[in-house]
């Protein structure tokens, strides 16, 4: 259905600060640029400074006399000064207010009376007007109170002005006086001004006041009126207002805010807004101060510009646009309503669709040049305006024949016959959207006229090739050939949120997370990110115009252009207030760029010549250290040991763009750190000199001038060089004693160690004599001498033999520490063979060794093993009639120990030493213990014996003796 049409006219998108973005109170006295550049504001709770991001307010709890503060002045030393609704002065200056508790000047102005003008002249000098009949001045010293005796006119509300001459003149409602000889002279005048709001010192000298006729200039004794103006702008409370020496007028009043230029044409701006002050700040921006907050108009060229519904719109939520070839623009809007805008007579017409719940959201929207209509979707339909250049328009919706619903996530229309939807379900191709808009589900052949999968973006290019993404990534479908790119481009897999081509068919797509990329013919030429300059890598739509893409991220709006095969990447910081993350599409024209908004149809000047942006001042606004303030004014801090934690906080000022980069460093060839935080903290510093150094850019701007604060951190006294010196000097004296302790030490181990084996070499010595026991060798005689009178002499001549083997085995052993267990065997099989040819059946023997000893390769200790058998035969079976056994096993245990068990059935040991009789001890015995003693000192792993009774008798010895290698 077709609505009327309607008058159309745009807004001037004003910026708004009001408690909820920071602000103490909505009910705002006065506003005011320092020469620094931050913004100050003074309300009835308090005065903030703004720096474009923040606002930090101070109030009575710091130092404020009062909480309404009705004007704020600077002086040539850079104090900001606040004079408030009960008369009391206080300064703001390096980050401390003064107030008379704290500062004997302020003690001195102080007056029964609210100071309604301040003013500084060429001399310094301090003039103060009052609510009363005393105008101030201070001189540096001492204070000068003027007052009038004439009561008709009199000092009351005196506004102070300095011409060219340097004269001074007190102007008020009732008189003009100039000062001659330290005396203030009534002089002659045609005008006055309406109140002291309506006086401004101008930077040329000269006088700017509104009367009760519009805007005049005095130039010393000269008035002269500038510009009439109509009683409705003078006569509604009039505030503090702004001209420029072109006489372009702003004019603040009970009913807004109003621009007069200089040929009376008036623009009003804040309709029906109680407004009370207009300033401009250094950067051309119009301020707005107001009881409803503080208002920003940016700068000309930086404007931004609202269609909504107050200017004629269905609904502040815009979706979509599309424009015709008659200049015309369609837009999507909510509440199934579309809405046509004439940009040629600025008109708005309606279109309201039937099925309200369908088509709820519009949100794209197509211009078929061929057949002169409008396609339009909604997430659960499809829809075509015909015949749009005529009055009556006929409507048609695409169908499902089966009645299926689809949910269609995009479509595109050919410049041929073809249209293709992109569904959740996958991509259709309508093959002739005029002649039939329908298509049937069922009918579908993959491949042909349908590609399966969840489907994001269909776009047909300049030769209706159509591209698409879906859940895979990218394809191309192009003469009945399906092309893959996501198969061999990883980049391509990703989400593809819109797809555009530019004039040398350089295809344009817009990921969700991977930034703009750019291919053509098959390959990837160009990916473009935040680190190229792009707002976000999330790009969201897209648009192409003269070859230049604009893109909306996540985060602004970018124009990349290709210049000499470099793109560069152009932002528009002045559009962040409004065009950062809810631009939901575009269209870029010859003369504006619009964007379809839920705040509604927002549009600049296309032609803005983007230029290098000045890099925003940057202040370093605090310095804590262990949480104790510095002070700001001193070049350098000393500080102590202790106090190594420190914070910086500052801010740029930079009242477009707040998305502010900055990058700091400690040291002069330290490298820069960027970060967009405002408080950087350094804890555990080393002691040390730093200079901390901050510089910030925004979009489209160099780096600034760095801020720098220089601090010292001192040193504990233990890490002074001096100290460090000493600790070296008795740390290497320390070293030398203790060298010289160990070095001796060890000589004397190793003295400790010679002296050891000479002993162990010793008790070999004697170990060999003990071996041949005196009645061992004289029972052997006897044995052979008993041979040979029995004329046994085969029986005599294998003793000897065997004798003889022992003694030459006795020989060899004597020489070595250490033997081969097989050795040891065979020197034990001799000595145990005589024994028994001695002993006969009383004794028998037995040698066991497992069969995983290597007996070539174990060496044992020599002459260990013979005492111990010795023992056993002599002490422990010679003893009892019936002689006895023993029992000899060798065996391993662990990796690395071998375990030699000697055991014997004689009367055992315990028995053996109740019937000893004398002091006789075994030699052989005390020498092998003394041995092992010594040998477990000199080597790691020590020799373990045990010898204990088995029950009533028999004897068990137990030997663990480490492998040697």
């Amino acid at each position: 259905m077709l609505g009327s049409l309607t008058a159309f006219a745009q807004s001037t998108y004003l910026q708004h600060f009001d408690t909820k973005a920071g602000l103490p109170s909505n009910n705002c006295f006065y506003t005011m640029q320092d020469s620094k550049g931050y913004i100050w504001i003074a309300t009835d709770a308090g005065v903030s400074r703004f720096d474009g991001k923040i606002f930090e307010t101070f109030s009575v709890n710091d130092g404020l006399p009062d909480n309404q503060i009705l004007q704020l002045k600077e002086d040539k030393d850079g104090k900001i000064w606040f004079l408030a609704l009960n008369g009391q002065l206080s300064y703001f200056f390096n980050g401390k207010i003064y107030n008379e508790t704290n500062n004997q000047l302020l003690k001195l102005l102080k007056f029964n009376a609210v100071i309604v003008s301040f003013f500084q002249d060429s001399k310094g000098r301090i003039w103060l007007g009052t609510n009363k009949n005393t105008l101030v001045m201070y001189n540096g010293k001492s204070i000068t109170k003027y007052i009038s005796a004439d009561h008709d006119r009199q000092f009351i509300n005196a506004f102070v002005h300095e011409d060219e001459q340097g004269k001074i003149w007190a102007i008020s409602n009732t008189s003009v006086r100039v000062m001659e000889q330290h005396t203030f002279k009534v002089v002659p005048h045609q005008s006055l001004p309406l109140s002291y709001k309506t006086a401004l010192n101008l930077p040329n000298k000269t006088l700017a006041y509104l009367d009760k006729r519009g805007l005049n200039i005095r130039r010393g004794n000269q008035e002269i009126l500038k510009l009439k103006l109509s009683p409705e702008l003078l006569n509604n409370d009039p505030g503090y207002f702004y001209t420029d020496q072109n006489m372009n007028l702003w004019v603040s009043n009970a009913t807004g805010i109003y621009h007069v230029e200089a040929d009376g044409k008036t623009q009003r701006y804040l309709n029906n807004i109680s407004s009370s002050q207009v300033i401009k700040d250094a950067k051309g921006n119009m301020w707005f101060t107001t009881t409803n907050g503080i208002y920003m108009l940016p700068q000309q060229n930086e404007r931004l510009y609202v269609f909504n519904k107050s200017n004629g719109l269905s609904s502040d939520i815009v979706k979509s646009i599309a424009h015709d070839d008659r200049n015309r623009l369609w837009l999507g809007l909510d509440e199934a309503k579309i809405n046509l805008i004439d940009l040629k007579d600025s008109g708005v017409s309606k279109i309201a669709l039937p099925d309200q719940k369908k088509y709820n959201i519009i949100k794209q929207l197509a211009f078929d040049s061929l057949n002169h209509a409008i396609y339009f979707a909604s997430d659960y339909g499809l829809g075509r305006i015909n015949d749009i250049y005529q009055h009556t328009r006929q409507i048609d919706f695409l169908k499902e024949t089966n009645n299926s619903m689809f949910v269609i996530k995009s479509f595109s229309i050919a410049a041929g016959k073809q249209l293709a939807l992109a569904l959740s379900s996958g991509v259709v191709i309508i093959p002739d959207r005029q002649r039939r808009f329908e298509f049937t589900s069922l009918s579908f052949k993959q491949g042909e006229d349908f590609f399966n999968n969840r489907s994001y973006r269909v776009f047909y290019d300049q030769a209706q090739q159509l591209w698409f993404s879906n859940v895979n990534g990218l394809s191309q479908f192009s003469n009945g050939i399906l092309t893959n790119f996501f198969v061999k481009q990883p980049l391509l897999t990703k989400r593809i949120n819109d797809i555009q081509e530019l004039s040398d068919h350089t295809i344009v797509l817009a990921t969700d997370g991977n930034g703009l990329i750019f291919m053509r013919n098959g390959r990837i030429l160009k990916v473009i990110t935040q680190e190229d300059g792009l707002a976000d890598n999330i790009c969201k739509r897209l648009f192409v115009k003269d070859d230049q893409t604009w893109v909306v991220t996540n985060n602004g709006i970018n124009k990349i252009d290709f210049k000499n095969d470099k793109a560069v990447v152009e932002s528009f910081g002045f559009t962040n207030s409004l065009l950062t993350d809810d631009v939901n599409c575009l269209f870029i024209g010859d003369k504006n760029a619009y964007f379809a908004t839920n705040s509604g149809l927002v549009y600049f000047d296309v032609n803005y010549s983007i230029h290098k942006n000045e890099a925003p001042k940057v202040y370093i606004t605090s310095v804590l250290n262990n949480k104790n303030k510095l002070g700001m004014n001193h070049p350098d801090h000393i500080l102590e040991p202790s106090n190594n934690s420190i914070t910086f906080f500052y801010s740029a000022i930079d009242f477009q763009n707040k998305n502010i980069l900055y990058r700091y460093r400690l040291k002069p060839d330290a490298p820069w750190t960027e970060t967009r935080s405002r408080r950087i903290e350094f804890s555990s510093l080393e002691p040390g000199a730093y200079v901390f150094e901050l510089s910030a850019k925004s979009n489209n701007s160099d780096w600034s001038s760095p801020a720098k604060v220089s601090f010292v951190l001192k040193a504990y006294f233990w890490q002074t060089t001096w100290f460090l010196v000493l600790v070296f000097l008795l740390a290497g004296l320390a070293f030398y004693k203790l060298a010289v302790v160990v070095t001796r030490r060890q000589k004397n181990k190793e003295q400790e160690q010679l002296l050891l084996k000479n002993k162990i070499l010793m008790l070999e010595q004697r170990a060999l004599q003990a071996m041949m026991n005196p009645h061992f060798v004289f029972n052997v005689m006897n044995s052979i001498q008993h041979y040979i009178n029995t004329k046994d002499t085969n029986s005599a001549n294998k003793i000897l033999t065997g004798f003889a083997k022992l003694i030459r085995k006795n020989l060899e052993i004597c020489t070595r520490s250490f033997i081969t267990l097989e050795e040891e065997l065979d020197y034990l099989e001799l000595y145990l063979s005589l024994e028994k040819k001695r002993f006969g059946d009383k004794l028998i023997y037995q040698i066991r060794v497992s069969s995983a000893i290597d007996k070539e390769e174990t060496m044992i200790p020599s002459m260990i093993l013979q005492p111990y058998i010795e023992n056993a035969i002599w002490h422990g079976i010679m003893p009892k009639e019936e002689g006895g056994k023993i029992d000899i096993l060798i065996d391993l245990k662990g990796p690395d120990h071998l375990i030699i068990k000697i055991i014997d059935d004689g009367v055992g040991i315990e028995n053996s030493l109740k019937n000893k009789k004398g002091e006789h001890q075994s030699k052989g015995m005390d020498l092998t213990k003394e041995r092992i003693h010594l040998l477990n000192q000199v080597e790691a792993n020590p020799i373990q014996i045990s010898v204990q009774q088995t029950g009533l008798s028999g004897t068990f010895v137990s030997i663990s003796i480490p492998m040697y290698p």
